[in-house]
């Protein structure tokens, strides 16, 4: 089976992964999380056919170009309804389960609240390929700004992360993308691990 076309473009001071996935039969496409660099985002999109905008999340870096690609290519903006850094004024909003389309292709929606509480990841069917945001990264968890999330982040990494199969390729919103399995063991051990009482912010495997 053809597989969609995967492109990153990093943008922004923050160094952010925006990125956009092309269908190969049909050209349509879709842009995930528009941070910045509106003209180097159209360039990634190239000659395929935008249909919609996703969000991963609505911290500033992810969404710095929303409004500017909005009017460009005047699209619907797909999000999940949790509380918003940034409000993305979503056509669609998305929950745990739902699937969207790219032309011949289907993604799965992960909700995996934590480093912010509307936190979603795209999982490309009949695919290894998962768009994580800032869910996970090779190093660690996304930052949390609070004990609570925190925990939120330790139950998604047990509940969602972990269930997935250890050849799931995880594209995070910044840095290298990775393999699951090959973290899966350093995982295992955080979550595993003593830590201390009320702890949040940066954290490492």
């Amino acid at each position: 089976m053809i597989q969609l076309t995967l492109k990153m473009a990093n943008v922004g001071e923050w160094d952010m992964n925006s990125y956009a996935l092309i269908c190969p039969e049909t050209k349509q496409s879709v842009l995930i999380d528009p941070g910045d660099d509106p003209d180097k985002l159209m360039t990634m999109l190239g000659d395929s056919r935008p249909v919609a905008i996703w969000l991963t999340h609505t911290h500033h870096d992810h969404v710095g170009a929303l409004d500017e690609m909005r009017q460009r290519l005047k699209l619907p903006v797909y999000a999940h309804p949790g509380k918003h850094v940034v409000d993305p004024q979503a056509n669609h909003w998305l929950e745990h389960g739902d699937v969207v389309h790219v032309g011949n292709h289907r993604c799965e929606v992960y909700y995996t609240p934590g480093h912010i509480g509307d936190q979603i990841c795209f999982a490309l069917q009949n695919d290894t390929r998962i768009i994580v945001g800032d869910t996970i990264f090779e190093g660690g968890p996304g930052k949390t700004w609070s004990h609570v999330a925190f925990v939120q982040t330790l139950n998604t990494l047990r509940d969602v992360i972990l269930p997935w199969p250890d050849e799931s390729v995880c594209y995070p919103g910044h840095g290298p993308h990775f393999v699951l399995g090959d973290k899966r063991a350093k995982i295992e051990m955080f979550l595993a691990r003593q830590h201390p009482r009320d702890f949040f912010g940066d954290a490492v495997w």
